[in-house]
């Protein structure tokens, strides 16, 4: 990790760091954007014929082998799974049911005046597609991550698609409930949500992770089904003081930084220069007991930076201009300080509460906002997958009170038809 300093000599590197670190945006897709097309086109146009194609060529689709994977495998799956690790996903599953149920938002209604009265109804999207990676490793807490608030959202039919879908994945959809999960992954899955074919309907919104092929076809097909936002590489922000462990915050930089894929991002802002040569030290002494180290170097040299400031408003600061997916405050007072945190996707408070428990057990979803989106967006909630339809009833009496001003607007903007049909029920 390289360290930098915002005052003193090094200020000047500092604040040019800080710069292109908060418009580093997302990882870039124009690479593969050509290829994506390619097969968005081909899906749309050949349905299934052409999802089997892309699913034998990159997912391990086999010649007669359905798309579908049946209730059936998933209880097997759950069967031949570890009872530790059932007992993980069950203890993961009912914390997200719980923080889902907290969470929906509520209908409601009032009357500003007599004889009107507003309000809110909400209702569930009638679909939704939940994309789980494949890859060297399964990802069960996506599954349950995402599968899990749309279902206490209300969604009506949940449609899983994951590449050769590893046995742990499958066991975390049979203990969620999934009925609709197909085998297939890329570029390829996102398109048969979005477009469908005779096997796979297709669904109102899409959801999940995914590599830069995925990333790319969510981009691209933005309008004609909606997203969740595109993610980008993971990032942790350890926001500390001199009386955090070096030791923890260490072990949760390392952490961000063995997903792999080169752009995670990992950050420590602190006060405190004895902080800094401490966490330098537990980097060096946790590094090599670690399986994936040569990940965790690579990225760790391009991607991650100790930044020592002068005081606790200045490290606010950076915070909120930085903002994280995860944020780690470890110092006196850190509810207080996490008050004034406003652009992190979700915030971890104190030396016990390190960002893998919102990866897998806590109960918000882990899908958060990355690469700076999170002065503009939210993460993962349970309202995504529903959506919320404004109600208008107003008496004759109250009609006939606002008929004035509401002709003025009418009037003021060239719509004499508006004016119209309010006044019409009034003669």
């Amino acid at each position: 990790m390289r360290l930098v300093k915002t005052s003193g000599r090094g200020a000047q590197t500092a604040a040019a760091l800080i710069e292109a670190l908060e418009r580093r945006g997302a990882v870039s897709t124009a690479r593969v954007e050509p290829v994506v097309r390619k097969i968005l086109a081909e899906v749309r146009k050949g349905g299934d014929a052409a999802l089997r194609k892309y699913a034998a060529k990159f997912d391990g689709l086999t010649k007669g082998q359905a798309l579908a994977v049946s209730r059936e495998e998933m209880r097997a799956a759950w069967e031949a799974t570890a009872p530790e690790l059932q007992a993980a996903m069950m203890v993961a599953r009912g914390n997200i049911l719980a923080f889902a149920e907290a969470q929906l938002p509520k209908e409601w209604s009032f009357a500003p005046v007599d004889g009107v009265k507003t309000g809110q109804i909400v209702r569930p999207l009638g679909s939704v597609g939940c994309y789980v990676p494949g890859g060297r490793y399964p990802l069960p807490s996506t599954l349950l991550m995402t599968v899990t608030p749309a279902q206490v959202a209300g969604v009506e039919r949940i449609v899983v698609c994951s590449p050769k879908p590893a046995r742990e994945t499958l066991a975390a959809a049979w203990l969620a409930g999934v009925t609709e999960f197909y085998r297939v992954g890329g570029a390829q899955a996102i398109a048969a949500m979005a477009y469908g074919t005779a096997t796979i309907r297709r669904v109102q919104k899409i959801f999940g992770p995914g590599n830069p092929y995925v990333v790319a076809a969510k981009r691209l097909l933005f309008g004609h089904v909606a997203i969740d936002l595109p993610p980008g590489p993971s990032e942790v922000l350890v926001l500390a003081d001199e009386t955090a462990k070096a030791k923890f915050a260490a072990a949760d930089l390392l952490a961000q930084a063995e997903h792999g894929s080169g752009h995670e991002r990992v950050w420590l802002i602190t006060t405190s220069g004895k902080l800094v040569k401490e966490v330098e030290r537990e980097i060096s002494r946790q590094l090599p007991s670690l399986s994936r180290r040569e990940f965790i170097e690579k990225d760790l040299q391009a991607n991650g930076w100790l930044i020592q400031v002068k005081n606790l408003d200045e490290a606010i600061k950076l915070t909120n201009q930085l903002a994280p997916e995860h944020c780690e405050i470890m110092m006196r007072g850190a509810a207080k300080v996490a008050e004034k945190i406003v652009t992190a996707g979700a915030i971890f408070l104190g030396p016990w509460s390190p960002t893998v428990l919102g990866d897998y057990v806590a109960g918000p979803s882990h899908t958060l906002t990355t690469g700076g989106a999170g002065r503009s967006f939210a993460g993962l909630t349970v309202d995504q997958f529903q959506r919320r339809t404004s109600v208008v009833e107003y008496d004759r009496t109250s009609l006939k009170k606002g008929l004035a001003s509401l002709k003025k607007f009418a009037e003021v903007e060239g719509l004499d038809a508006h004016g119209k049909s309010a006044e019409i029920r009034i003669k």
